[in-house]
């Protein structure tokens, strides 16, 4: 028999008050453009030693991935980052030019490849089992899903662990914003999400993932028997018109008659920014409600109805376009 896909757990360290959900009631608004992560005291976390060793980025992946494992040793640990740890490259690659080959730090080095987060958290769940890491830009985090949602389907495993990691550094929101691609109305984010996913429900349970689709260019493969029970659909838009205009398109194609819900608006643009999508429609189904601020017409908001099931949509540059569906336990 197939078995059923539960996020049995899920964790977030974000510009909004990390490893809580106070977002959903009162999020923090902000109107700049770069934005850094809220960071908790990780001394209450980390002894002084990995305060000292970790970056940014691996701190937050291994504190999200610890609470949402909460001392369970999973059967995957699967992560997508579109950056990996950017800041740690930017570190050795200035102390390269300006140093040399002289006085280098090894640490830096070490800490400076895309997969380091994923191993950082195998070794200390002492996992050792499958461990992958995928950077496909702005679907890596749809390409770790679909890895674990297809094992867990095919009873490969009994559970995984999903994380998403990206950081901002300036230096890089300088070259996004010189591109185009930050700007516009959208604000940048930092990423650092992590979800347990079962294919048993417990009192815990936040949803079921009832399918994870990928498209590159052509969507119109996209089985619309899915529509046919949602209630809601979760876009990715950011404020850039580019961007947007797309979300606005395929919708009106897809799901003309479906309300539309955002979470870039609180949770920020980065790479691996779906994860928050994922992450926010999940504990919208918990909960049974939705948030006002997550509504894009304020018209649905006094009309909504108990989510049931609600579909995340995400694409990357009008080329991969994914699919994830939610339902309630």
């Amino acid at each position: 028999m197939i078995p059923e896909i539960y996020i049995n757990s899920a964790k977030q360290i974000s510009i909004q008050k990390p490893l809580s959900e106070e977002w959903f009631d009162e999020p923090i608004l902000y109107n700049q453009q770069y934005i850094r992560a809220i960071d908790p005291d990780y001394k209450q976390f980390f002894t002084p030693n990995e305060v000292r060793r970790f970056g940014k980025i691996l701190k937050r992946a291994l504190l999200v991935s610890r609470e949402a494992m909460n001392r369970k040793i999973p059967d995957a640990i699967i992560t997508g980052t579109g950056l990996g740890c950017i800041e740690n490259t930017e570190f050795f690659l200035k102390d390269l030019t300006f140093n040399g080959e002289n006085l280098l730090k090894p640490t830096h080095f070490m800490n400076s490849t895309h997969n380091t987060i994923s191993s950082l958290v195998a070794i200390d769940a002492h996992c050792h089992a499958y461990n992958t890491t995928y950077s496909h830009k702005g679907v890596s985090f749809e390409n770790a899903l679909m890895d674990a949602f297809l094992q867990l389907k095919s009873c490969k495993i009994a559970n995984a662990l999903v994380g998403a990691h990206d950081e901002m550094t300036p230096d890089y929101f300088t070259l996004l914003q010189r591109i185009g691609y930050l700007g516009n109305g959208n604000f940048s984010g930092e990423t650092a999400v992590a979800m347990l996913l079962e294919n048993m429900k417990n009192e815990n349970s936040l949803c079921k993932i009832e399918n994870v689709e990928i498209f590159y260019k052509n969507i119109k493969s996209f089985d619309k028997n899915f529509l046919q029970n949602i209630d809601y659909v979760m876009i990715g838009i950011n404020g850039n018109s580019q961007n947007d205009d797309i979300y606005f398109e395929n919708s009106i194609k897809l799901f003309p008659k479906i309300p539309l819900l955002q979470f870039k608006n609180i949770f920020g643009e980065s790479y691996t920014s779906s994860a928050f999508g994922v992450y926010a429609a999940a504990v919208c189904l918990q909960r049974g409600r939705i948030a006002e601020h997550l509504f894009i017409d304020k018209k649905d908001f006094s009309q909504q109805k108990i989510p049931r099931n609600i579909l995340i949509y995400n694409h990357f540059e009008n080329k991969n376009h994914s699919f994830v569906m939610l339902s309630v336990v």
